[in-house]
């Protein structure tokens, strides 16, 4: 009877087995026709995937649909806004979308759906507004007169509004102005973060769409610390790719925090600094191997070249690297004050120094503090323009391998590989007070007294002017732009 009983549970496994097989075969064998006969969909004309909007001006976006019956279509209009606290406050309805363009200047994701109330059947269609002000494009001018602060706005037609930031503001700039930066964050395309102003002892933050100080996120110097210290002394503050500020204050090296949304109000501000005991020039170098940041900078007090890693935050390594041909120079045991610092690509760096007797050297070296950690030495020799090399000098490098350098009135193309001197075609009126490239690098601005001389520096070309634009309030100290 067992065995019958077994036999049986045999007999009834292989039946299910044999069964599921042939209606996994027979599912595969099914070969039907399954097309579905869609209605037709609207045809969309007109309708732009980027529109820009003036605050405060009309916003008016009429496509023309065709390919459904007009009585049968219904448009809804959608703008995301993220700050809103009523999201139903900024969705419209009507075959065209006519509002006041109230938002801020900022970029918006919106959709218009399209129904026809025939069949039910919806259709998408995204687009982006571009929310602009009066300040949205052109450049701004940081610029000191007769001892006073003053910012200037050049719309994009260069015409110049001077004096832009007492205007608004009703206050003057912070006393000795150094830097302005239009900090951004590359890395997200956010909204950008703010202008920073700043001055050796101070700075203000504007909003970058009506040059406001702002009130409620961080807007001076000293809010910007999580705990500032009793006094500010700014050696230098450059804008990092995060969309924050880095640079010497108080000799000591400090980074805007990135561990934050770059939208928060503690985004970009001050924590301690760089923890070490060292004392560091002004002249610092931002360096980059593969989005992996690091610091190229010099302790006064021990004459050393030293290392700082961005590891999310600045961390201060001095000298420890291996330093490579000391026989031309040794970067842990330089002798001498650093006065001038530039880099060519993040590679070449060129060190511009004086020795106690007040001879300018130029050292050139390559750095890496991304593993494994060096400085490798390349020349020293004594500098072929000594009256050039001073704590004022105006200098920049471009990637070609070139540095320009402005003594008195006159800039001149330096060729640091051969000692190549040649004085650019364009006439300065006064000595030069700024010298700035544009992004692409193919054009030097020098600021002098009331100006900016725009200078063709492209390939094959040797500083032909572009164009002036006069009206300034006094010597250009530094300037920015939003294209």
């Amino acid at each position: 009877m067992k065995r019958n009983l077994n036999r049986l549970r045999a007999i009834l496994f292989f039946a299910i087995v044999s069964l599921t097989l042939l209606a996994f075969e027979s599912c595969y064998k099914d070969k039907g026709n399954y097309a579905i006969d869609m209605p037709d969909g609207p045809q969309i004309s007109g309708l732009d995937t980027l529109y820009e909007a003036s605050v405060g001006d009309s916003l008016i976006i009429t496509p023309k649909i065709t390919g459904i019956d007009a009585a049968s279509v219904k448009c809804n209009w959608r703008i995301d806004v993220p700050e809103a606290l009523v999201p139903e406050a900024n969705h419209y309805e009507g075959p065209a979308l006519r509002i006041v363009f109230g938002l801020q200047a900022k970029r918006y994701t919106a959709r218009l759906t399209v129904t026809n109330t025939g069949n039910g059947m919806k259709y998408f269609y995204n687009f982006k507004i571009q929310g602009t002000t009066a300040f949205s494009r052109g450049s701004l001018v940081l610029s000191v007169e007769n001892g006073v602060s003053k910012l200037s706005f050049i719309k994009p037609d260069n015409i110049v509004q001077s004096n832009i930031y007492e205007a608004i503001n009703g206050e003057p700039l912070p006393v000795d102005p150094m830097h302005i930066h239009y900090l951004k964050n590359q890395f997200t395309g956010n909204t950008p973060l703010g202008y920073w102003i700043i001055s050796k002892q101070a700075g203000v933050r504007l909003d970058v769409n009506n040059l406001v100080k702002e009130a409620v996120k961080p807007g001076t110097l000293h809010d910007n610390f999580f705990l500032a210290p009793s006094t500010i002394a700014v050696g230098s503050l450059f804008a990092h790719p995060q969309g924050v500020m880095m640079g010497v204050i108080n000799d000591k090296f400090y980074g805007g925090t990135t561990n934050t949304w770059d939208q928060s109000n503690t985004y970009g501000m001050f924590g301690t600094y760089a923890d070490g005991d060292y004392a560091l020039a002004p002249e610092v170098v931002l360096t980059t191997v593969d989005n992996n940041y690091s610091v190229i900078a010099f302790e006064k007090n021990k004459k050393q070249f030293v290392r700082i890693n961005i590891y999310g935050s600045p961390m201060y390594f001095g000298t420890q690297y291996s330093p490579v041909n000391t026989e031309i120079f040794d970067p842990t045991q330089v002798g001498m004050d650093l006065i001038k610092m530039v880099q060519i690509n993040n590679t070449d760096t060129y060190a511009y120094t004086k020795d106690g007797s007040g001879h300018i050297y130029e050292l050139k070296f390559n750095a890496n503090f991304n593993g494994p950690f060096m400085i490798t030495a390349i020349h020293k020799k004594i500098f072929i323009k000594q009256e050039w090399i001073n704590a004022e000098t105006k200098l920049v490098a471009t990637r070609n391998g070139y540095i320009y350098v402005a003594y008195k009135n006159q800039i001149f193309r330096y060729n640091p590989l051969n000692q190549q001197v040649d004085l650019l075609k364009t006439t300065v009126k006064s000595n030069i007070s700024m010298l700035k490239l544009e992004d692409d690098e193919n054009t030097l601005i020098a600021g002098a007294e009331g100006a900016l001389y725009y200078m063709d520096i492209r390939v094959g070309k040797n500083g032909e002017l572009l164009k002036t634009i006069e009206g300034l309030p006094g010597n250009p100290v530094d300037m920015t732009w939003r294209k």
